[in-house]
Order: structure tokens, then C-alpha cells, then sequence
């Protein structure tokens, strides 16, 4: 259960590839309301590659007027890996499902962090093309924190990510044992954290590394992470930019190594509706380094949605 007060926690089952899946999700209730008995708006966080919904814990705590909605992906944290292979597909279908079950008197805001953003990006894009059948709310804005933007082994930091190829690949290959004492070292995971963390405060960087230890290791199976780290290395935001007509705003940090900020720059100039909004001092971590920023940026942008979808 997530340690953020007020948080709840529920189970819906979905049918992913031909197979029945139980998503488990974490519901942040609005603290604060525009009006007494006015519905709060929501937001759905999809959370990035080896996280769950304990990474959007901070978001929760500084967003105040919106409803979160905050699943584990398949794989990941409380929701179990499927019985076939993890595509984008998916993820994407997951999300859509948990977007079925949520009240349709209101579009919602979609948000999406480091690998969240590829899976939204792309499901935004497909309902988008055809809208039809879902249920569930209209998507009425996107927000892409920290956006995959460009793909992995063509950008600076390709041999680092090759390297990484090679630690997944040899943890879905090894034997179980080796596999599992390779993929969650505790070594491995404080030097994969001490890479991406930027901050200089030595508070938040303990919280961050403590984050990880506790977290980054919640895969359900090493397959599935493996598959996991696939899609996030071949697909990336860009590919499906040019057809998210919808309100999408790109959050980016300034010091982000693995989505340097050239290339959000460059992701929005793709987008028919982009806005880039920029984290100072920041890397990839921004749910971490700058959630009090990032809870106002979802609070506002829930708040421009429309009141009522009803005829």
C-alpha cells in the first residue's frame, strides 16, 4: 500500500492479449476543490521503466486539486507479468483498460514519465485515430515528463545504453538464480541511481537512493523486464508526435542526460499542440527532484479541462 495519506488501492481486471489480467492501482483523492461539491479533475500517471506507483508518491503529495489515478504497469510492482511477451501493445492496452473503468463525465489528463511517456504518447495517438469503443473518459490533454524522444542507440549516450543491452540480456539468459542476484544487486541499483539523481541535496539524494532500493527491483519477472527495456530502446514519443493533436505538454529538465533537453526542444516542434515547460537543474528524476513543481503543472492543466462532455 502506498504510504501517501488518503491513498487507496484497487484491482480491476482486463483482458491483454487474448489473456485475464488483474491491474492494481493506486487512487490520490483531490485534497482541495475549485467549489464545495465540484467533482475534482483527474489525472492517470503512467509510471517509467523498473518503477511502479510508489515513483509517483511525490506528485502525490504536492498535487492538491486533481484526482490521481496511478497503476502498475504489467510486470511491475503489484500487477503480475503476462504469460506472453510485453510489447508497447501491451502496455498500451493496460492502460486503456484502466481508462475504461474511470467515470466519463469528464475528459482527463494523461501523464506520462520517462517510459510512461511512450505508452501514453502512443495511446494517445491511437484513440486519437479512433476514438471509438474504449469507454471511460476522453483524453483531454497530455502531459510527457522527462519524453522518450529520440531512440537510445542513436543519441549520445548509445554506448552506455548498449552496455545496459548487455546487463538485461545476460540477466534473461543467465540461469534463474544468477539472473535475479544480477538484476536486483544492490551495488548495480545504487550506481544506477547515483547516475540519474542530479541534485546536490543530500537529504533528497538519500530519498531518492532509498526510492530505488526499495522499488527499483519490484519487476515480477526478468523476462518481462527484459521485454520491458526493449520496448523502451525501439520506440520513442517522436515516432507518433505529429498525430497527438490534443494539448500535450512536455516537462524536461535541464540536466537530463538520458533525454537531453535539445531533444525536447526538437519533440515539440512535432507536436501540432506542444508546450515545453522546463525543470531547472533537473536530469530524469523530475518525480523525484521536482514534484512540487510538477503537482502545480498537473494541477493547472487538469484544472483548463472541460467541466462536462454530456450533450
Amino acid at each position: 500500500m502506498s504510504a501517501v495519506p488518503g491513498a487507496s488501492r484497487e484491482d480491476i481486471d482486463a483482458r491483454i492479449g487474448g489473456h485475464e489480467l488483474r491491474i492494481a492501482l493506486w487512487r490520490h483523492p483531490a485534497r482541495r476543490r475549485s467549489s464545495p461539491g465540484a467533482p475534482a479533475p483527474a489525472a492517470l500517471l503512467v509510471h517509467g521503466f523498473r518503477g511502479d506507483h510508489h515513483g509517483m508518491d511525490a506528485i502525490a503529495r504536492a498535487t492538491y486539486r486533481t484526482e490521481l489515478i496511478v497503476p502498475d504497469l504489467p510486470g511491475f510492482g503489484a500487477t503480475p507479468a503476462l504469460p506472453v511477451p510485453h510489447t508497447l501493445d501491451s502496455y498500451v492496452d493496460a492502460i486503456r483498460a484502466v481508462l475504461a473503468v474511470l467515470p466519463a463525465s469528464r475528459p482527463i489528463l494523461l501523464v506520462g514519465h520517462s517510459f510512461g511517456s511512450i505508452v501514453a504518447a502512443h495511446l494517445a495517438a491511437a484513440d486519437l485515430a479512433s476514438p471509438a469503443g474504449r469507454g471511460g473518459p476522453a483524453l483531454g490533454s497530455l502531459l510527457l515528463i522527462n519524453p522518450i524522444s529520440t531512440p537510445a542507440l542513436a543519441g549520445p549516450n548509445r554506448l552506455m545504453t548498449g552496455l545496459t543491452r548487455l546487463y538485461y540480456r545476460a540477466g534473461s539468459t543467465l540461469p534463474e538464480a544468477a539472473a535475479t542476484r544480477l538484476l536486483t544487486h544492490p551495488a548495480i541499483v545504487r550506481a544506477m541511481s547515483i547516475v540519474m539523481a542530479t541534485t546536490k541535496d543530500r537529504g533528497l539524494r538519500r530519498y531518492i537512493h532509498d526510492q530505488h532500493a526499495r522499488h527499483f527491483s519490484s519487476f515480477t519477472g526478468r523476462q518481462a523486464l527484459q521485454q520491458a527495456f526493449e520496448v523502451s530502446t525501439r520506440h520513442t514519443v517522436s515516432e507518433v508526435a505529429a498525430a497527438l493533436r490534443l494539448p500535450t505538454t512536455v516537462l524536461a529538465g535541464d540536466r537530463d542526460a538520458i533525454a537531453p533537453l535539445e531533444s525536447q526542444r526538437a519533440l515539440c516542434q512535432l507536436l501540432p499542440a506542444g508546450a515545453l515547460r522546463i525543470a531547472p537543474g533537473v536530469g530524469h528524476l523530475i518525480h523525484y527532484e521536482a514534484p512540487a513543481l510538477t503537482g502545480r503543472v498537473i494541477d493547472e492543466l487538469a484544472a483548463a479541462l472541460p467541466e462536462d462532455v454530456s450533450p
